[in-house]
């Protein structure tokens, strides 16, 4: 990593820290012992390699599942069965995602073109376009936890002062960017747009496979109703990749806007810090963790984006360093009040609302 560190993390809030009680009792040479900024980083190295045939496993294994699925999905002879199918298509979607994800940040399966094949092919159905999610994911991942009205790779973050200043334009584009509804309809906001239109529009020769994933779902789609009928259109694509796409979009949304978060000053940015402070632990049972691909464990993820998903509740478990995240969970409560949160303000040190600034 390329980026500064500095000598001491950004602090956290005592807010939602899980079982950090049970360290309070930590003498000050243990407190001193712990390692931050580039030490952190390096603590993490040896996590950092890629077991070709466990990658194989959980790539083959999800890929399988996900055609099993669909097939259920199409095929059953009753609408509740092909519903349940559909409805693991969803979440295996998910799954088959966070592993594109990590070989787009070559963790997982590097220099194998028959891996880039198959990934190649999942991007075009979840609309992740490997050239345009590689630039912004990797900005995203470089600039993490800083404040800015752009939304490369994530989702735009202003503060109060920021906000009270910004033009009824740029409000606008704020407020439609971080609304629900966008987070909902993400299939079509996020991925069909964000991610394919406008790379295309800014360098058609270069994200070429922008207009392929959107010309996919363009043609295939109606192709789908116009073959298959109805059912087939809503329980092998309406169902799965839209309902996939707004569930990665919350996940995305919440790893980085929580109750909780703390946002660095800029003077005081540095990579390492920001990326344990201004990322969250998804807390969640094994099955969803299986589902969403450990993606949970995002303020390990951000820290060493080299480490397979696979290692990364090793990670956690073996550093203390790692192990008092600020923590969300998947409950109604806790979902309403991330997507409640919309600026930070620098005076309160958290994460506010448009209400609180008036």
């Amino acid at each position: 990593m390329h980026m500064a560190a500095s000598s001491t993390a950004v602090p956290h809030p005592d807010h939602r820290r899980g079982d950090r009680a049970a360290s309070a009792g930590s003498n000050s040479t243990e407190a001193e012992a712990l390692r931050t900024g580039r030490d952190l980083l390096r603590a993490t190295e040896r996590y950092a390699f890629d077991s070709r045939g466990r990658s194989w496993m959980h790539l083959l294994s999800t890929v399988s599942l996900l055609v099993g699925a669909l097939v259920v999905a199409g095929a059953a002879p009753w609408w509740p069965v092909q519903l349940a199918g559909s409805i693991l298509a969803t979440l295996i979607f998910v799954r088959a995602f966070i592993l594109f994800h990590d070989f787009m940040h070559g963790s997982i399966l590097k220099g194998s073109k028959v891996a880039e094949g198959i990934f190649f092919v999942l991007g075009m159905i979840l609309m992740t376009p490997p050239n345009a999610w590689r630039y912004g994911h990797n900005y995203h991942h470089k600039h993490v936890g800083k404040r800015s009205e752009a939304s490369t790779g994530s989702f735009p973050l202003l503060t109060t002062e920021m906000w009270r200043k910004a033009s009824k334009g740029d409000r606008l584009f704020y407020r439609v960017a971080r609304h629900p509804l966008t987070i909902v309809f993400a299939i079509l906001t996020v991925f069909a747009y964000s991610i394919c239109v406008t790379n295309f529009l800014k360098d058609p020769r270069k994200y070429w496979d922008s207009a392929a994933a959107l010309l996919c779902h363009i043609v295939g789609a109606p192709l789908l109703a116009i073959y298959g009928g109805f059912e087939p259109l809503l329980f092998l694509y309406l169902i799965p990749v839209v309902s996939a796409g707004a569930l990665g979009a919350y996940l995305f949304y919440s790893q980085h806007n929580f109750v909780g978060m703390q946002v660095p000053d800029e003077d005081e940015w540095d990579y390492h810090s920001a990326s344990v402070a201004t990322s969250s632990y998804l807390e969640t049972g094994p099955l969803m963790r299986f589902f969403t691909g450990n993606i949970g464990y995002h303020h390990v993820h951000h820290l060493n984006a080299q480490i397979p998903f696979y290692r990364l509740p090793q990670v956690m478990a073996e550093m203390p360093e790692l192990q008092h995240p600020i923590r969300t969970t998947l409950r109604p409560r806790d979902v309403l009040g991330n997507l409640r949160l919309k600026l930070w303000d620098e005076s309160r040190r958290e994460m506010v609302t448009f209400r609180d600034v008036g």
